[in-house]
């Protein structure tokens, strides 16, 4: 696949710089979400989880004042501050759960919440973390009916223990996040999911792409092309519901080369359509009556944000363990023994990360690497290098693009 326009990809167009937000502060210097993995212990089996949840909680994991150590070295970088999810795991299996949030909202703290639906949560322990200062819940929902969702969670009644949560989320004023991972098995859920998401008022809908590691390795993940249509797709009805993707960083590729091709055809330009494959004509024509509807109230849509494993983001494992992400299992160090800030600023593997001029293969020369740069994640589950070529992305940079030069006819 080559770009969408005629051209050298990396001229400028109009609206591509309001096709993807960039940090405004030095992503070396700090991130901007940092995900804090509370604890191991949970109550569902999921398929695809990264990690091997138990049932009871690790012995060594962060004590509480260990925790609010670390919400001070998070606080200590300063505004802006970093977006704190807390994460597992189950963060309501933390009796202590409730005075963290407390701590870190006093500190200035954007909390967020990523719990497991179980029966720890109801509406009355939703309202405690939201006196507390939980700002925002995400909840996960990967397919739009139960028999799916369920068996996919490993735990009948989940989907209906979800769907109601989530009301009582938007009752009691969450800005509400629905996640939904996307594999061979769930893909096809997605123009129902949408629907789903769209009635349950989610302020986001972040669309995960499977990384095989953990329980997730013995699940099917999409091809390249799918992924490439499932992004296209995605951006088609970005405009009904915000959207982001997970470990599928090139959704900010297509971003910029969507704006660049509506900008070129806005100023007269005639190109060729655009090929797509047989996933996402399958997916657009499930909603072409919300696509085709007038009435329907459509909204600006999101652009994606150029953050990536180890730039503008880290991950924080129930043991103290520090990770580019919690889908790359390469420790950076740990906060019990050496500060948190000091991790993020310094660890060879992290600043390494912050340089995709210096990737392997294709994404080391792509013009788009700078805002996209690849899912780490998934480039080490499948190829073992760290800083080698996403195989989950189909397009080919400008500079390995093989131009066919024309023949001129001998006198």
């Amino acid at each position: 696949m080559t770009s969408q326009l005629p051209g050298h990809p990396s001229a400028a167009h109009p609206n591509e710089d309001r096709a993807v937000r960039h940090l405004h502060h030095d992503a070396g210097d700090r991130p901007m979400i940092v995900i804090w993995e509370t604890t191991r212990a949970c109550q569902l089996v999921c398929k695809h989880c990264r990690a091997d949840a138990q049932k009871v909680a690790h012995p060594e994991q962060l004590s509480t004042e260990q925790g609010k150590q670390l919400l001070d070295e998070i606080a200590g970088f300063g505004r802006p501050y970093p977006i704190i999810v807390l994460t597992g795991g189950d963060p309501f299996e933390r009796p202590d759960l409730p005075d963290l949030v407390r701590y870190g909202a006093g500190l200035g703290l954007h909390m967020a919440l990523s719990p497991s639906v179980t029966p720890k949560m109801t509406r009355e322990s939703l309202a405690v973390f939201r006196d507390c200062g939980v700002h925002a819940i995400s909840l996960s929902l990967d397919a739009a009916s139960a028999p799916v969702h369920d068996g996919f969670r490993g735990v009948d009644g989940v989907f209906a223990s979800t769907v109601r949560a989530a009301g009582w989320c938007r009752e009691l004023g969450y800005r509400l996040q629905i996640n939904s991972t996307v594999t061979q098995d769930t893909v096809d859920e997605l123009p129902d999911l949408l629907r789903l998401v769209m009635s349950l008022g989610a302020s986001l809908w972040s669309v995960f792409f499977l990384v095989p590691t953990g329980r997730g390795s013995a699940l099917q993940a999409l091809s390249a092309a799918e992924v490439e249509d499932v992004l296209h797709w995605l951006h088609d009805v970005s405009d009904l519901v915000a959207t982001k993707t997970t470990e599928a960083p090139h959704y900010r590729r297509v971003a910029i080369q969507r704006a660049r091709r509506a900008a070129a055809v806005a100023d007269g330009a005639e190109l060729p359509p655009v090929e797509h494959g047989a996933l996402y004509h399958r997916l657009r024509a499930a909603v072409a009556d919300l696509l085709d509807d007038p009435d329907l109230v459509r909204r600006t849509p999101r652009p994606p944000i150029d953050v990536n494993s180890g730039r503008g983001f880290a991950f924080v494992s129930h043991v103290g363990g520090v990770y580019p992400s919690g889908f790359f299992p390469e420790h950076c160090g740990n906060v019990k023994e050496t500060p948190f800030r000091e991790i993020y600023r310094t660890n060879p593997l992290l600043v390494a990360l912050r340089h995709p001029e210096n990737y392997h293969g294709k994404c080391g020369v792509c013009e788009y690497n700078e805002v996209c740069g690849g899912s780490r994640s998934h480039t080490y589950a499948v190829t073992g290098d760290i800083l080698g070529s996403d195989p989950t992305c189909v397009y080919v940079p400008a500079a390995m693009q093989v131009h066919e030069r024309p023949t001129h006819a001998r006198a």
